[in-house]
């Protein structure tokens, strides 16, 4: 279906999200860590340090691995 080019964007959003909304779908707003940010390298191996030294560190590398396991 062509969208006239008179259309603000706002009124094609509108009839994007109800045509989605038609096809049974929602929209969902997600916000993740900016990986761009000065901190976040540092704090990403400060957490990964934590959980490598952790008592419970070979179990949850166990778990990690059997989710990554996908034998088609």
């Amino acid at each position: 279906m062509a969208t006239p080019q008179n259309d603000s964007s706002a009124q094609r959003v509108a009839n994007y999200r109800k045509r989605m909304r038609a096809r049974g779908m929602r929209p969902i707003q997600l916000w993740v860590a900016d990986v761009r940010t000065p901190g976040f390298s540092a704090e990403a191996h400060s957490q990964s340090v934590a959980v490598a030294v952790s008592e419970h560190a070979f179990d949850d590398q166990a778990f990690i691995d059997e989710l990554g396991l996908d034998e088609a």
